[in-house]
């Protein structure tokens, strides 16, 4: 069932389970929150972030996305609350396990892929040093944007290469030990949170083709331009998995 989106007002005045989304690039972070929701048949109603409208800046409390806003809860904009909340409204299919250290294992997992200094933090950084530096990555007016909002800094750029190729190498060596154990999933045999944040943030790297994630041509190198270092890193098995998980579970096309 595709996304249904709403206009911001009716949103606001809705009950249940709405959320502002980017629109128009496959976010990762929002692509994951819609994957939750759609796993577990959540029903909700979606906006499109507007970074200009200051009265959705007060309803949401952020001028990023995804933001969950549910009944008269206070706003969720992290990837960890969204979650959370998604398991309290629908526990069945569980996407985190029962037993506390496995559940550890997988917000532990689920962080470094999604949180700050995560995958998907530092692989963003990548692109903004790209486009800032004159190489092909985020064009100049969006690189600037995200440089100021998530704090890029010229001197660090050296080791963003490293941390991403470090954290892929990390879930690579995951999903090897698991296929030998005969399992296509990244803790135990069913799906769980790390196999959506997984697939979902593979958008960084390589892109779905073009008839399932429409984007815009000037935003592909912000997230398929790879130096030596990161391609290297990027083992195969990381595609293979996401393919499967959106072959098996996820909605495509993607609504953007």
């Amino acid at each position: 069932m595709p996304v249904e989106y709403v206009e911001f007002e009716e949103a606001r005045a809705a009950k249940g389970l709405r959320m502002a989304v980017v629109t128009g690039v496959p976010s990762p972070w929002g692509e994951a929150a819609k994957g939750i929701l759609h796993v577990k048949r959540i029903p909700w109603k979606a906006v499109r972030l507007d970074q200009g409208n200051d009265e959705m800046a007060a309803w949401t409390g952020e001028r990023s996305g995804p933001v969950a806003m549910y009944e008269d809860d206070a706003p969720r904009p992290g990837w960890a609350q969204i979650l959370l909340l998604a398991e309290r409204l629908a526990p069945t299919p569980p996407l985190l396990p029962a037993d506390p250290i496995e559940r550890a294992r997988v917000m532990g997992l689920s962080h470094e892929i999604c949180g700050e200094n995560g995958l998907g933090w530092v692989r963003r950084l990548q692109g903004v040093h790209a486009g800032l530096t004159g190489e092909p990555g985020f064009p100049a007016g969006v690189a600037d944007y995200l440089a100021t909002k998530y704090g890029y800094r010229a001197d660090d750029s050296a080791g963003y290469s490293r941390r991403v190729s470090d954290l892929l190498r990390m879930l690579a060596d995951l999903l090897h030990a698991q296929r030998g154990e005969g399992s296509p999933f990244y803790v135990g045999d069913t799906l769980g949170a790390v196999d959506l944040y997984s697939a979902t943030f593979m958008a960084l790297f390589k892109l779905l083709p073009p008839e399932q994630c429409g984007i815009a041509e000037a935003m592909r190198p912000g997230f398929e331009q790879l130096d030596e270092e990161t391609a290297k890193a990027l083992d195969p098995i990381l595609l293979e998995h996401r393919d499967f998980v959106y072959d098996k579970f996820l909605e495509l096309p993607l609504t953007l």
